[in-house]
């Protein structure tokens, strides 16, 4: 019977090459629509990583969706969500922190009459968001906090949206 590597053993080879060639370390990852149909309201988005994902997305009905798929804010939380989570557990384990249970929520206010024109000094966007991790682990309290602050500083998504990148749009008109 084989043994799986544990997560340090996997990592390990990935920290040396990208001490060794930090060119190594960088990654554009893309995704991309590929919605077909005449419903503006509806979505396809295909990720190139792994082989490649499919995945609908919907307006929300606060914005005239019909409220059957998630909506982009939804993909958003979700994406910060699922990064903490993740990045959670992996330095748990990384610190020897054994988690027996992780319960994370993301919670983000809105003001529609922003995202639909109605009141043009309301922002179009979350204003706020929230993270609530509720864990049970087995350790002194000293080393939970270190694995929280750790966890949250290196969440890519987290780390994302607290010092946002540049933002560029190219936008061209012709054959696809």
């Amino acid at each position: 019977m084989s043994v799986s590597p544990t997560l340090r053993e996997r990592q390990a080879p990935l920290k040396a090459r990208y001490e060794s060639d930090p060119e190594s370390a960088k990654l554009t990852i893309t995704v991309r629509s590929t919605t077909a149909g005449n419903d503006p309201t509806k979505v396809r988005i295909s990720t190139e990583a792994g082989g490649g994902v499919d995945y609908d997305v919907g307006a929300h009905p606060y914005a005239g969706g019909e409220g059957d798929l998630a909506c982009s804010g939804d993909v958003l939380l979700a994406s910060l969500a699922a990064c903490q989570e993740i990045t959670l557990r992996m330095v748990a384990a990384a610190m020897g922190i054994t988690l027996d249970a992780v319960e994370l929520t993301v919670e983000g206010d809105m003001d529609f009459r922003g995202t639909m024109g109605v009141d043009p000094d309301t922002p179009v966007g979350f204003q706020r968001i929230r993270t609530i991790v509720k864990i049970s682990a087995d350790a002194p309290e000293d080393r939970l906090e270190r694995l929280f602050q750790r966890a949250e500083r290196y969440c890519v998504v987290n780390s994302t949206l607290r010092n946002s990148p540049v933002m560029e749009t190219e936008f061209s008109v012709g054959p696809i």
